[in-house]
């Protein structure tokens, strides 16, 4: 988990320990993404606490596995809302896990056709005869 050693980091330091850049700190900010609005000092400098670094890790991780800006920002918003609307929640997280088996199950069946055509490579160069591999000619 996140070790925040302050009560409050930097926007540097933000980047670093969630690994997204300035840029995509400033970007989930006006995006609407984050649940909480996030401290600034008498300068206004941004101050990320551990709850905001914690919630962009979520954030990264949803859009890392497909899930859309809109979607995000929509579950942020529930979020934000507090109690009342879990079913929702609940609801939107299901639908994404199952988007996210089906593109599993997509990328497992490309996997299958790599190694297959890693396995005829290995088989002809072990054999001697790899340069009989089909080739298109010119």
């Amino acid at each position: 988990m996140l070790e925040v050693k302050d009560d409050c980091v930097s926007i540097g330091e933000a980047a670093r320990l969630t690994g997204v850049s300035v840029h995509t700190l400033r970007y989930y900010e006006r995006a609407g993404l984050v649940v909480t609005t996030i401290d600034r000092t008498t300068s206004g400098r941004r101050r990320y606490s551990k709850l905001d670094l914690e919630w962009i890790q979520i954030c990264t991780k949803l859009r890392a596995t497909g899930m859309p800006i809109r979607t995000i920002r929509r579950y942020a918003e529930l979020v934000s809302e507090g109690r009342g609307n879990e079913k929702e929640r609940l609801a939107l997280m299901e639908t994404h896990r199952v988007e996210v088996l089906a593109k599993l199950a997509e990328i497992q069946d490309n996997l299958r056709v790599i190694d297959h055509k890693i396995d005829v490579y290995r088989g002809r160069l072990e054999a001697g005869d790899a340069d009989h591999l089909w080739a298109p000619q010119p």
